[in-house]
């Protein structure tokens, strides 16, 4: 089943696409208004969702000794892809394999040599295992970019992740990284109401802090970089956002 991503974990994957040497924690958090025990918490879910699958470097082969890199496009039978997937992967100089859903060309092997013996000895290990090879193509660059989709729109740059999910009797959930300054931070749900800060419609279902979830009672007070989730109920997204976020979300 698909873990189901919300903008915090959003943000963090584009963050860590974009350049996961050297982005830590407390600067992804910067810009989401939540705590960098949150984002560590958050990250480690992916990571045991198979959402995040690893870390690697990107290496220009080229520039390392003059080697050679290798596309191979080959032909497998559909009930053998994953086993000759695998066995392609354990031959010497195979860097990269990728599994087509469907068609020709259905078996993509990147490979690293330092000449063309060395391509074509590899080229002769993936046909010794049955693997039908289309064709090959050296490769010249690799251009790697995060998945656009999961950047910040730059409204939401000043103002931290929200998200809004719809739950299937129609009503909708926000989820808000509580800013630093906002009216809500050292009040609790009874005393903000209290005050005139918050409406009397909404419910605060939970509150993540440093990665820990927190069923809020009347003594539990709200602090910056808290992860609220309210059910707005009768209350307009603009209004919590104020409450939560500051004034400047609206």
């Amino acid at each position: 089943m698909a873990h189901r991503l919300d903008e915090i974990d959003r943000r963090i994957i584009h963050a860590l696409m974009d350049d996961a040497r050297n982005t830590s924690a407390p600067m992804i958090a910067e810009g989401l208004n939540v705590s960098a025990g949150t984002v560590r918490n958050r990250i480690d879910r992916l990571e045991e969702e198979d959402v995040i699958q690893g870390y690697t470097a990107t290496i220009n082969f080229e520039q390392a000794g003059g080697r050679l890199t290798s596309l191979y496009m080959c032909t497998v039978p559909a009930a053998d892809r994953e086993r000759l997937a695998l066995a392609a992967q354990a031959i010497p100089g195979v860097v990269n394999v990728r599994i087509l859903m469907a068609g020709r060309r259905d078996l993509h092997v990147v490979a690293v040599g330092e000449d063309t013996e060395d391509l074509r000895a590899i080229a002769r290990s993936l046909s010794e295992l049955d693997i039908q090879i289309e064709d090959e193509e050296l490769v010249q660059t690799e251009i790697r970019s995060p998945y656009a989709p999961f950047r910040p729109e730059e409204s939401e740059q000043s103002s931290g992740a929200t998200d809004i999910v719809t739950l299937a009797d129609g009503a909708d959930v926000i989820e808000v990284g509580v800013a630093d300054g906002a009216p809500i931070v050292g009040h609790s749900v009874p005393s903000a109401r209290a005050d005139g800060l918050l409406p009397d419609a909404p419910v605060v279902v939970s509150i993540e802090r440093d990665g820990t979830i927190i069923q809020p009672d009347e003594e539990t007070t709200v602090r910056a970089d808290d992860v609220v989730t309210v059910l707005p109920r009768t209350a307009s997204r603009d209004e919590l956002l104020s409450v939560f976020a500051g004034n400047d979300s609206r």
